[in-house]
């Protein structure tokens, strides 16, 4: 089991912790509620130290990411990032990741803890254009620093402007008395804020920094557990239950980051499913009845038919009702659509609605 820089401090606080991706994480140190409704209405921290970080450089650079990712990565200009993924070669999907663009020639690459080593090798296996790869994973810490105070508690460690960094972009610069860091305006839960990278040597002067400057903001540290819920409000995807090998991004509602006008791993399949139309969906829905869905409880139609699989499922700390993704045939997938979640052999009422569940 491998340890953040951070492993020491959360313990010292108390936090439940867990093994996570091969790593030794906090799910939650108040409880999963309190560290929720924290994030949605002030600010928390997540240490997410155990997500991957791949830098990319050389002339190539930006023709391998174009060849292994389904987005078009020529539309980033420098400090801006792209959420994208990798396809492969029978329709699914190795991972879903963020390209950052740190000037021409030199990218960083940022992919999910459990796939660090599929993806190293996946990308390496299409490298054939000279690119010099760097694997960063274990050299790098990274705080999820988020919820809408995140700026105003945050702006006394920087120079950086962080209340104007528009969604999507990064820069590097000194922050918390470090330099060379890079603020992200990037994040998991859909309430804003910043995602924070630097060395493992600088994570615990960083991280007391952080706290010390959150202080009158009410900042708090924040689990993984409270991560799952917030993301899961927002209907974004989390790799090995709403994607995985054998989903394709068009089934899994990624079309948006899946453009067509160059070719990539897989881009002709993708093409043609695109055209033919796919035959099930990746599908929000809500309880109409108490109860709380669960990853893999079947989803089943009005007649008790089962038609589909719960990827993620939960009880919305901030709507106080049952929610879930889950894959169903496309004749089930409109807005409304009446479907219903085998809950211990009780089939729950539910519908199908639009994204996100939680509105600001």
């Amino acid at each position: 089991m491998k340890n953040t820089a951070l492993t020491h401090v959360h313990e010292s606080l108390g936090a439940k912790m867990v093994p996570f991706a091969g790593y030794n994480m906090p799910v939650q140190y108040e409880g999963v509620n309190i560290e929720h409704e924290t994030v949605r209405n002030g600010v928390g921290v997540f240490d997410v130290s155990h997500m991957g970080e791949f830098f990319l450089r050389g002339e190539n650079a930006l023709a391998l990411i174009q060849k292994v990712t389904s987005n078009d990565a020529s539309k980033l200009v420098d400090g801006k990032a792209q959420y994208s993924c990798l396809p492969n070669n029978e329709g699914g999907i190795v991972d879903d990741l963020i390209i950052y663009k740190i000037a021409d020639n030199n990218y960083l690459l940022v992919v999910n803890a459990s796939n660090i080593e599929k993806d190293w090798n996946w990308i390496s296996q299409h490298n054939d254009l000279g690119v010099t790869m760097e694997n960063a994973s274990d050299a790098y810490s990274l705080l999820a620093i988020q919820g809408p105070k995140a700026a105003e508690a945050m702006q006394s460690l920087t120079a950086i402007d962080l209340a104007n960094m528009p969604y999507y972009s990064f820069q590097m610069g000194e922050f918390a008395g470090v330099k060379d860091v890079i603020i992200s305006a990037t994040g998991y839960t859909g309430s804003g804020g910043f995602e924070i990278y630097f060395k493992n040597e600088d994570a615990e002067t960083i991280w007391n920094k952080v706290f010390e400057a959150g202080a009158a903001f009410g900042i708090k540290p924040i689990g993984l557990a409270a991560r799952d819920t917030l993301r899961l409000e927002m209907g974004f995807c989390l790799y090995g239950n709403d994607i995985n090998d054998t989903t394709s991004p068009l089934e899994a509602g990624l079309g948006w980051i899946t453009k067509f006008d160059k070719a990539f791993v897989n881009s002709a399949n993708l093409k043609a499913q695109k055209e033919a139309g796919v035959s099930r969906k990746l599908v929000a829905f809500e309880l109409t009845e108490r109860g709380i869905p669960r990853h893999d409880y079947e989803i089943v139609d009005k007649d008790g038919n089962v038609i589909g699989v719960v990827t993620s499922g939960t009880m919305s700390p901030s709507l106080n009702k049952g929610i879930g993704l889950g894959y169903v045939p496309t004749a089930f997938s409109a807005v409304d659509s009446e479907i219903a979640i085998r809950i211990r052999k009780n089939d729950v009422a539910a519908k199908v609605v639009k994204l996100p569940f939680y509105k600001k």
